[in-house]
């Protein structure tokens, strides 16, 4: 099946990319290994970080691609590898995944959403920020350590 996502070519997007088991708290136990992927990913296919965060089972995060390229979704898939591939193979795999030989970390797909104007672009910068309140993590957004509120603050 073939998915239709808006690309627009040096264009501004946020994202939602959720691990396969949503009790899990593997994005934060080895937020080392997540960061080192983002790291070697945007080494390789650069874009800007314009704010994230990183929950126990999920991550939301704004990204503007450079001029001329809208490939989000390579950007995405080799975060998710790079990731998975730095963690033992202690999860749970369902035979569908086996013959794909997928493991069973991260969901297959991903929510994007492209950021339409400055009003737009503001209300998701708050929204990724005040994530970790919404779910129960802490009281105060400033409290997660896993947060780009600390570049804003």
């Amino acid at each position: 099946m073939k998915y239709r996502r808006v690309r627009v070519q040096g264009g501004c997007y946020f994202f939602t990319v959720a691990l396969a088991d949503r009790k899990s708290d593997l994005l934060v136990a080895n937020i080392v290994a997540l960061r080192a992927a983002v790291k070697t990913v945007k080494a390789s296919h650069p874009f800007t970080i314009d704010a994230m965060v990183v929950l126990p089972d999920h991550i939301h995060a704004l990204w503007t691609l450079p001029q001329g390229d809208d490939d989000y979704s390579m950007r995405w898939m080799l975060i998710k590898r790079h990731f998975s591939m730095s963690l033992p193979k202690t999860e749970n795999i369902k035979m569908t995944r086996l013959r794909k030989r997928e493991r069973g970390i991260w969901q297959r797909r991903f929510w994007e959403h492209t950021i339409r104007d400055e009003r737009d672009f503001y209300n998701h910068i708050e929204y990724i920020h005040h994530n970790p309140v919404k779910h129960g993590y802490v009281s105060n957004a400033q409290d997660w350590p896993y947060s780009s509120i600390h570049k804003f603050a």
